[in-house]
């Protein structure tokens, strides 16, 4: 059944008659009925009929003044939804009137014997302490659940991150779905395929073109004696999140509002102009626009700064996490890449770039326009030495040093000649074997090569070059070639 929104807070949960009944002080006695109800609040009432005065859950207190039909009185009862009868002894009856007792047991409706010696209000003032106590419970744990959602928002992962603690605050299944029933992301216990399929048609109902009039905010229902919740994620993207749990407690509505305000924030795409400029600076480009010519619109100040990506534990970050992680670096210019690539992120402007939680960072140097490409292969090999030496971030800065000083034409026409032997690949590996001061195994990580490959590229790099790697003058001097290029 559609909902029509969230409270603001969580209700007040009810109290259990057991626990009103453990209260020695009271000197209450179930005499009919079973010990499970639970209370929501307590009435007091002598009207041969209170019907249309209860609303249900009720703990209804009555001295039988008008009590001439029990078997009427307790089936109207049970009708308006009341909890429990709370019978009060003397003055009016010495005993609970047996027949009461009988059709207390017939319509499973708990009676409570209220002895002389106890006050209505003394019980009334029980229940609504107990109230209050489970109120400051279910407050404090809605508040702790809060604050999980909100630091695993702040996660490199923060979509799987706050479903795995959905999960775990309401024990059960969380699952982010699309319009079309996919499942993006999941966490908990798996679900009986019967439960799978009543969530995908559950979250259908909230997507805005299944129905004419507009969609419900959430939606609930149950399977098997499991309770089924869907709620639509801001963003116009069709996305639900979806939960399946054993029992539902009063608060568990304004934990999962929390943490659909938090994924529909980490799964809205980027609106407004700034995604105008971006959709047209590609258009420019796919009709053959210079780089230089369609930059303006991507803004920067016509330079940027090359990020490339992994997740710091090896696993594949998935388009989400890694927008989350465009986000955290202050860039919408985000691309996932294909299984086993680096993540890519064009961050405009020339400002720092500092480490990011649960990844390993290879940074170029701000770049124009026209040379990104470049900027985008330095960023490639910061990032294999930043990998290779375990480091969250590495930069790959421009020439600086006595490097810098080197007249740049002789010095580049110097550097072609020396290295025309070898080939691209030999290159690569001669740069990163020199910068990481030879060290096979840390090449070889930065490279994602054996160690032996590492070292058979370097010896031929050696015959190649008709020179011995191992001179710190022929070291030096490759170094400040490779520098030139």
């Amino acid at each position: 059944m559609p909902d029509s929104g969230s409270p603001a807070g969580p209700p007040t949960p009810p109290v259990p008659l057991a626990g009103l009944l453990a209260l020695e002080e009271l000197g209450l006695r179930l005499i009919a009925g079973p010990a499970d109800a639970e209370l929501s609040w307590v009435h007091t009432s002598e009207m041969a009929d209170p019907y249309p005065y209860l609303l249900g859950g009720e703990l209804l207190l009555s001295a039988g003044v008008l009590l001439t039909d029990p078997d009427t009185y307790v089936a109207r009862l049970v009708e308006a939804g009341a909890a429990a009868l709370g019978f009060g002894v003397r003055p009016v009856h010495d005993t609970v009137p047996p027949a009461l007792v009988g059709a207390c047991d017939r319509y499973g409706l708990p009676l409570v014997e209220v002895p002389p010696g106890t006050p209505f209000t003394a019980i009334a003032r029980a229940v609504w302490g107990q109230m209050a106590a489970a109120r400051h419970r279910e407050l404090h744990r809605v508040a702790r659940a809060q604050q999980a959602l909100a630091a695993a928002a702040a996660r490199p992962d923060p979509v799987p991150a706050v479903l795995h603690q959905l999960a775990v605050r309401l024990p059960g299944r969380a699952a982010l779905l699309t319009a079309d029933g996919e499942e993006l992301h999941t966490a908990g216990r798996p679900p009986a395929p019967e439960t799978r399929a009543a969530l995908i048609r559950l979250a259908r109902v909230l997507a805005p073109a299944s129905r004419p009039a507009p969609a419900p905010a959430s939606a609930t229902d149950t399977v098997g004696g499991t309770r089924l919740s869907a709620y639509a994620l801001g963003g116009g993207q069709g996305l639900a999140l979806t939960l399946a749990t054993d029992h539902r407690e009063p608060g568990d509505h304004t934990v999962a509002g929390t943490a659909v305000v938090l994924l529909s924030l980490l799964t809205a795409p980027h609106q407004g102009a700034d995604a105008a400029n971006r959709s047209a600076a590609l258009v420019r480009l796919l009709l053959g626009a210079e780089p230089a010519d369609a930059a303006p619109l991507l803004g920067g100040e016509g330079r940027w700064t090359v990020v490339h990506a992994r997740r710091s534990d090896g696993t594949a970050p998935d388009p989400l996490t890694a927008g989350a992680l465009g986000a955290a670096l202050g860039s919408a210019l985000v691309d996932a890449g294909r299984a086993g690539e680096a993540v890519r992120v064009l961050v405009p402007g020339g400002g720092r770039i500092t480490p990011q939680p649960g990844w390993t960072l290879g940074v170029s140097s701000p770049a124009a326009a026209d040379a990104l490409g470049a900027a985008d292969t330095l960023a490639g090999r910061a990032l294999g030495r930043a990998a290779a030496t375990r480091a969250p971030l590495a930069v790959d800065t421009p020439v600086t040093g006595l490097a810098a000083l080197l007249p740049p034409g002789p010095a580049a026409d110097r550097a072609r000649t020396l290295l025309a032997p070898l080939t691209a690949p030999l290159t690569e590996t001669l740069r990163c074997w020199l910068s990481l001061h030879g060290s096979w195994d840390r090449t070889a990580v930065a490279l994602s090569v054996h160690r032996n490959t590492v070292r058979q590229r370097i010896a031929r790099c050696g015959v190649l070059l008709g020179t011995d790697l191992d001179d710190i003058d022929v070291r030096t001097e490759l170094w400040l070639a490779l520098r030139q290029e």
